[in-house]
Order: structure tokens, then C-alpha cells, then sequence
């Protein structure tokens, strides 16, 4: 008999605490309106997603979104974007519910975020025989630099530059094609990706130090204050957890990017 009523109640603590962890019903309704989660995905981040050999899409963001879905308990539809810039445009027809963006004050006008989950840093491109040597070296009268268009770090050098000029192209990639066929001075982008570039092309190098912390976070339309105070929770628990590293190192990436936990 003892062990019966033990183990009936371990049954009942255990669904106790399942219950406790369902997310609230109204944060479900904020976070997929149409009855499945609607997720953007930016392949143009090779940190956080990439397009595997089959034409789908894998990594970190990929990773998180399907978890939150499985919590959720509704289906995923991954809604893939070549541009951080197409993704945060498409939040103004509501194309998505969830996104993985870089917390930017040019964003937040439409876009709710939850703290950072992972951090990265924006560095400069250039050619091996450039007299570009510094990060301060760039901002100057004349120097030209090719950044994808809404990108994190063309948002942040459209806020701080004060000399050089950027010029936009419709993608990261685009960019760096870009930097070299329209011969600027210099490219700017996540520095995983311009390290990527520069493997394949021995006249170009990446410069040493960063000139912008990139901040990247899950956001949900403004307006979804239940969605997006369940989401801060879940990503918090994300992070403590080593999901998030996990994700990052099987997707190829430092597991050292992941952000410190909110204070």
C-alpha cells in the first residue's frame, strides 16, 4: 500500500509541475494567432541559421524556434529570409509571429525584444594591401563601405559614423560581392562570416577588434506583451540550460557566444 500511495503521489507532483510549465493560454494565443508558430528565420546570419544540402534550413534559430513550438504544442512554419532587413520589413504585414533579430533602437518602433541570447561582433573587411589598418582607421572622409542593407551593424554605422559613407546592397552576401566588384574600401559584417569570406579569397583580410557588440535576441510584435514576457522566460531558460550553446556547436559556432544571463 505504501509503495502504491507513493508512487501516486510522485504521479500527481509530476503533473503538478507539467502543469506548472504549460505556457499561459494567453501567451499562446499572442505567439501563434493563426494556430502555428509562424517563425522567421534570417539565413543571411550564418551564425544563427544556414541552408543545408537539401534546401532546408538549420542552426541556432532553427533550433529554438522548433522547441518553442514543441512547447507551445502547435506546428512550426519557418518562414526563411536572405536579410535581416526582409525580416524586420515583414513584420509590418505581419508575416511572422517570432524572429530572431539584433535588438536595435531603429527596430524597437514595431518590435518587441527579450534580452540577447547571443552575441556577436560586427569588424570590418578589407584588402590585404589597404591602408585601413584600425577600426578607427575606417571612419573617414572618402572611405566607402558596403554593408547589407537593414543589416544590425548598417543600422548601427548609420547612428555612429562620421565620415564614411555606406553603401547598401540588398544582402550580406550581396555585400561582400559587392565591396569587391564596385572596389570600395571596405565591407562591414558579422565577423564569422567575413572570416568565412576571407578563407576563400587570399586578397582580402578581416581587421582585428570590432567596432559593435551585435545583441541577438527572439522578438514578436509589439503589442504581444504576454507573448513576449513568456518568450524573455524561455530564453533565459535557454541559456541556462545549454541549449542555446549546444545549438551553436552543432551547428559549427563557438559555444562562447552565448550572452550572459539577464540581470
Amino acid at each position: 500500500m505504501l509503495r502504491i500511495f507513493c508512487a501516486a503521489m510522485i504521479f500527481a507532483l509530476a503533473g503538478t509541475a507539467s502543469a506548472q510549465q504549460a505556457p499561459p493560454a494567453d501567451a499562446v494565443k499572442e505567439l501563434a494567432p493563426t494556430g502555428k508558430l509562424r517563425a522567421a528565420i534570417n539565413v543571411g546570419n550564418v551564425v544563427l541559421a544556414q541552408r543545408d544540402e537539401n534546401g532546408g534550413v538549420r542552426g541556432p534559430s532553427v533550433d529554438l524556434a522548433r522547441e518553442l513550438a514543441r512547447r507551445l504544442a502547435v506546428p512550426i512554419d519557418l518562414h526563411v529570409y536572405d536579410a535581416a532587413g526582409k525580416v524586420t520589413d515583414a513584420a509590418k504585414t505581419g508575416e511572422w509571429d517570432v524572429a530572431f533579430v539584433a535588438i536595435e533602437p531603429a527596430r524597437a518602433e514595431g518590435i518587441g525584444f527579450t534580452s540577447p541570447y547571443v552575441i556577436i561582433e560586427g569588424t570590418y573587411l578589407v584588402g590585404t594591401d589597404s591602408p585601413l589598418k584600425s577600426i578607427a582607421d575606417v571612419d573617414h572622409d572618402g572611405v566607402r563601405i558596403a554593408v547589407g542593407k537593414g543589416s544590425a551593424y548598417d543600422l548601427f554605422l548609420t547612428r555612429t559614423l562620421q565620415h564614411a559613407a555606406l553603401v547598401r546592397y540588398p544582402t550580406s552576401p550581396l555585400a561582400l560581392d559587392g565591396f569587391l566588384t564596385d572596389k570600395l574600401d571596405a565591407a562591414a559584417g558579422v565577423k564569422q562570416q567575413l572570416v568565412q569570406f576571407a578563407k576563400t579569397n587570399p586578397n582580402v583580410r578581416v581587421m582585428d577588434g570590432h567596432f559593435q557588440d551585435i545583441r541577438q535576441a527572439m522578438a514578436t510584435p509589439l503589442g504581444r506583451d504576454a507573448g513576449l514576457k513568456y518568450l524573455n522566460g524561455f530564453i533565459e531558460e535557454m541559456k541556462a540550460s545549454g541549449f542555446v550553446r549546444s545549438a551553436l556547436e552543432r551547428s559549427g559556432q563557438s559555444g562562447d557566444l552565448v550572452a550572459p544571463a539577464a540581470n
